[in-house]
């Protein structure tokens, strides 16, 4: 996908949430929703009017950025949860859910997505003992993530243990601090994840 280059805090101010794009900071009195909850740019104290499509539109911006993925992307992975039997809402945030990016943030070994994407592109991830440096690989039940051991040497290990007991791991996942290793229990259902997304509007959005 194309990088965002830009300050990722103007993200969230444009779409009124936090995003947890930051890792920690987003989570302390430094983020700069607490200082600044307008939308970016000089007109952005304004208030606008909301159609239809446009709160469509931001529902589905909203979780593009969250998980750091491409208007493609998100378009193939609607194309593939549509074709699945279920709601389709809820498969698209569980396909989104089971990348592997999201997966090593979601157990702590990673302070933010964009942190873990680079893990997993550097060939720092293993699945199953074997290296995946696809960032939107999709786990499976069963599966073991492990980081590769010359990462969790020495200090840098230590904080990333840390950080283990610190997250708040969701029941689909199932972790192991001192060896930091992950499992994946099943896959996730709309109750275990825990993102401020309609999935409805988005679903909404694509089927206009």
């Amino acid at each position: 996908m194309a990088r965002y280059t830009e300050a990722k805090c103007r993200l969230c101010r444009r779409e009124g949430v936090k995003l947890f794009l930051k890792g920690e900071k987003c989570s302390s009195v430094k983020c700069i929703l607490e200082k600044r909850n307008s939308a970016p740019g000089q007109h952005g104290h304004v208030r606008a009017r909301f159609s239809e499509y446009r709160v469509r539109l931001r529902e589905k911006q909203k979780a593009r950025r969250i998980y750091g993925i491409s208007e493609v992307q998100m378009e193939n992975y609607f194309d593939i949860a549509s074709k699945r039997k279920g709601v389709t809402g809820e498969i698209l945030l569980q396909l989104l859910e089971r990348r592997l990016d999201n997966t090593v943030y979601r157990l702590g070994f990673a302070s933010s997505r964009s942190q873990a994407r680079q893990f997993v592109s550097h060939g720092h991830i293993m699945v199953n003992g074997r290296k995946v440096d696809i960032p939107s690989y999709l786990v499976k039940p069963g599966d073991k993530v492990t980081l590769d051991q010359k990462l969790v040497s020495g200090s840098f290990g230590e904080i990333i243990k840390e950080r283990i007991t610190q997250a708040k791991t969701p029941p689909w996942l199932e972790i192991n601090p001192e060896n930091i290793e992950g499992m994946v229990r099943n896959l996730p259902s709309r109750q275990e994840i825990d993102i401020p997304i309609n999935e409805q509007l988005i679903v909404e959005f694509y089927s206009r």
